[in-house]
């Protein structure tokens, strides 16, 4: 008895000491960062219009992916949570694809199928529409590589949805795309929403595919890069560090909503 409660007292050493290198690794970068430029970056932010106009383009591109993907997406989550997509084991690796492969890989991806020389690069000049250097481009960089974690959770969060309750809205009288939109819709809402909350803070720092795609202008993982290029660590160190502060928001508002969801609340 006195042997076995050694090993529990053994095991759990070791398992504390594994959690607090990992926790030490993740997190002492973070806070040496923002304690060393947090205060300039704040301040940055009142003197520097650079930086207010990358953060602008960043959070309008940003959102704009994350609408167009709530709109074209969750339609297709609720296929895949329900089992009534075709090929859904090929739809999902397909999914899966944007977040393995390297992300200047897929900005150069969107460049072949999007540029100008490109057929859908030109049929697109021929509106007035460019993805290259644009906000367009910076957007549709930003859809490719997030959009996977908006349809991965807002799946997750429909499935969670019993799925009866659509069946008696179809006995009502319902079809089942208004039925999944009058009842699973709200009852899933606090997942859609954590969804979104997801892919919008990933495509705010989304940096490989959007430099391949958009240079100019740019949004604040690029500027950062500049400066970092340009004018070495001393110059970025205020701009990254105002980042992460600003990472905070987002982070936390998906801790209270994930806070919700796992208590169930509607």
């Amino acid at each position: 008895m006195a042997r076995e409660g050694e090993r529990y007292r053994v095991a759990t050493t070791l398992v504390v000491g594994a959690s607090v290198v990992l926790l030490a690794v993740l997190g002492v970068p973070v806070a040496v960062l923002v304690a060393l430029g947090g205060k300039a970056g704040l301040a940055l932010l009142a003197t520097d219009p650079a930086l207010r106009a990358s953060l602008a383009l960043t959070a309008g591109t940003a959102t704009a992916a994350t609408l167009v993907t709530v709109l074209l997406g969750t339609p297709l989550a609720w296929l895949l949570a329900r089992g009534r997509m075709p090929g859904a084991t090929v739809v999902s690796a397909l999914l899966d694809l944007p977040l393995l492969i390297p992300h200047p890989v897929a900005g150069i991806a969107l460049l072949l199928a999007f540029g100008r020389a490109s057929p859908a690069g030109e049929a697109l000049s021929r509106v007035g529409l460019a993805i290259v250097g644009s906000p367009l481009g910076i957007s549709l960089a930003m859809l490719f590589v997030s959009a996977p974690l908006y349809v991965s959770g807002a799946r997750e969060a429909i499935a969670r949805v019993d799925e009866r309750y659509e069946s008696v809205a179809r006995t009502l009288g319902d079809t089942p795309f208004l039925a999944a939109w009058r009842v699973t819709r709200p009852l899933a809402g606090r997942g859609l929403l954590a969804a979104a909350v997801v892919m919008w803070a990933r495509a705010v720092s989304e940096f490989g595919a959007v430099v391949i795609l958009t240079y100019n202008p740019k949004v604040v993982s690029v500027l950062s890069y500049d400066r970092f290029t340009s004018y070495g660590l001393n110059a970025v160190l205020p701009v990254a560090a105002v980042l992460v502060i600003l990472a905070l928001v987002p982070l936390a508002i998906l801790r209270s909503l994930r806070g919700h969801i796992a208590f169930g609340e509607p």
